[in-house]
């Protein structure tokens, strides 16, 4: 029994040492990912003109996938 105990205990220390790895490796990954947050740089003009062009590859893409024009 004492033997059972003690394999127990030794797998729960195996995995409480794991999760706290995983949690520490994680923070560590995400820190380089968080940025300070920037302005826009679009003017009013620029955010309001249109953007959709259809362009040769936008053309063959409807093509391809049989969308009607």
């Amino acid at each position: 029994m004492s033997d059972e105990k003690k394999m127990t205990a030794g797998r729960r220390d195996f995995l409480r040492k794991v999760g706290i790895g995983t949690v520490g490796a994680g923070a560590a990954l995400a820190t380089p990912l968080i940025a300070p947050a920037q302005a826009d740089s679009e003017t009013e003009a620029e955010k309001r003109k249109a953007r959709y062009k259809e362009t040769d590859h936008v053309k063959a893409y409807y093509r391809v996938n049989r969308y009607p024009r």
